[in-house]
């Protein structure tokens, strides 16, 4: 595989922005065409919703990231994420082209479209680069992706690239996908995923100086201040209970941790308790999911968290009990390792904490995070002021009055952060043309000839 996408980095059709763009439109095209059948087998494979999860919001996610990285492929202008600079007093010309080998792509299991290593938004970044992608699969929803290969592979050969700009494989042992993660001629990796298997990715591209980019654990913190809770503490805790059990909790922007801020609280925590109680248990991706969810809620509790409800495996299938679970600011500061995993499931933490100060020396606790948001009312500007240059830099997305589940894909979006939520904090997973920077290198001409250069660059 990495033989044959270095001979299609170099091959002349690849070189051309038209050409890849097209491609990039009748891969979209054709997944379109196949809609019903792939969101059903999503669907059958996750158990995630079929409408409208699946066939309507993330399918419409999948084909609009493809078609925004079509135009992402074509766009030569000044303002392109190729960002071409002619120096015409010093003869040098400078852009960003793709880097001359494969994009390894990884993607997760909770997302098997828009995030899918063969169709979601690593692979339409690394595509829209120029670069030739090995897309490997994620064994929980296989025949998924084997449709989404197939239709890649049409929409390859109909463009007119070279074959290997796409290659696919379902699945390998752990120290083969590392070998190929460590081989010379891949040029990049983008990973979605546990902490645990980015980690090691990361070891084994470092090993080799292969740039990593990774996207991994994230409890998104969720701060609600004094007069918020004393205004509409209920409601928030209702907008929370909901938050956590979307996708099953089993989103990278769910928001695991809420701090609850003063004496105000019981209203939020009521209602969120109610919520969670009063709903079904939710389908997890596998039986293993229960079981490292069942064990890490017990390692929460041995640190001294209290279950206010939920704690226990559903049936039929791999379900799982909402739970919620509650502790003191003290007692999470002295367990802060074991107290602030994140349980991937539908599954939230309270910390009731005294006053602001106590809440400034958690947020000062947190590593990296995807998100950290923050619920105001009225006479909170002066805690807002205080946490927020605390929160601002332990994330990528600082959000106020809403919590972090719903990601607009818009160019200034940001969906990354600091280390251990991705592993570098200087780019976006979400956002074209954004996104594509991370797969293009800097590379300048000095004194070459106009006609030897790239058009855009004459």
């Amino acid at each position: 595989m990495a033989e044959a996408a270095m001979a299609a980095s170099v091959h002349p059709a690849n070189a051309e922005p038209d050409r890849i763009g097209r491609f990039l439109e009748v891969f979209a095209d054709r997944l379109d065409a196949n809609r019903s059948d792939i969101a059903l087998a999503a669907h059958e494979e996750t158990g995630l919703p079929l409408e409208t999860r699946l066939a309507q919001i993330e399918f419409g996610r999948m084909l609009g990231q493809l078609r925004e990285a079509a135009k992402a492929a074509r766009d030569v202008s000044a303002t392109s994420w190729r960002a071409p600079l002619v120096d015409e007093a010093s003869g040098i010309r400078s852009d960003f082209g793709p880097l001359g080998g494969a994009v390894l792509t990884i993607g997760p299991n909770n997302f098997p479209l828009a995030f899918h290593a063969v169709s979601g938004g690593d692979f339409a970044a690394a595509i829209a680069a120029g670069n030739p992608v090995i897309a490997k699969g994620h064994p929980l929803h296989p025949e998924t992706g084997a449709m989404l290969a197939r239709c890649a592979a049409e929409a390859v050969a109909e463009a007119g690239l070279h074959p290997a700009t796409v290659q696919y494989f379902h699945q390998c042992e752990p120290e083969d996908g590392l070998r190929l993660v460590s081989d010379r001629r891949i040029a990049a990796v983008g990973f979605t995923g546990s902490r645990e298997a980015g980690l090691s990715i990361k070891a084994a591209a470092d090993a080799s100086g292969t740039p990593c980019f990774l996207e991994m654990s994230s409890v998104n913190p969720v701060f609600i201040l004094p007069s918020a809770l004393a205004e509409r503490g209920d409601q928030i805790g209702g907008e929370w209970a909901a938050s956590l059990l979307m996708g099953t909790g089993q989103f990278c922007t769910k928001p695991g941790i809420a701090i609850v801020v003063g004496d105000g609280g019981d209203a939020f925590v009521e209602t969120a308790t109610s919520a969670l109680r009063e709903a079904a248990p939710g389908v997890l991706f596998s039986a293993a999911g229960v079981d490292r969810l069942a064990s890490g809620i017990d390692a929460v509790e041995a640190a001294g968290a209290v279950l206010r409800c939920g704690g226990a495996s559903g049936s039929p299938g791999s379900r799982f009990e909402p739970t919620l679970l509650e502790v003191d600011g003290d007692d999470f500061l002295k367990s802060f390792d074991e107290l602030s995993q994140e349980l991937f499931g539908p599954v939230g933490l309270v910390v009731r904490v005294k006053n602001l100060d106590e809440a400034s020396g958690i947020a000062l606790r947190f590593g990296g995070q995807l998100t950290a948001t923050m619920y105001t009312g009225g006479d909170d500007d002066a805690d807002w002021a205080a946490l927020e240059p605390i929160l601002r830099v332990k994330c990528g997305r600082l959000i106020e009055n809403k919590m972090p589940t719903g990601v607009a894909v818009v160019p200034s979006m940001v969906h990354g952060g600091p280390f251990p939520a991705t592993g570098h904090p200087g780019f976006t997973a979400v956002g074209l043309p954004t996104s594509v920077h991370r797969f293009a290198m800097a590379r300048c001409w000095d004194g070459v000839a106009s006609g030897r250069l790239p058009a855009w660059l004459r």
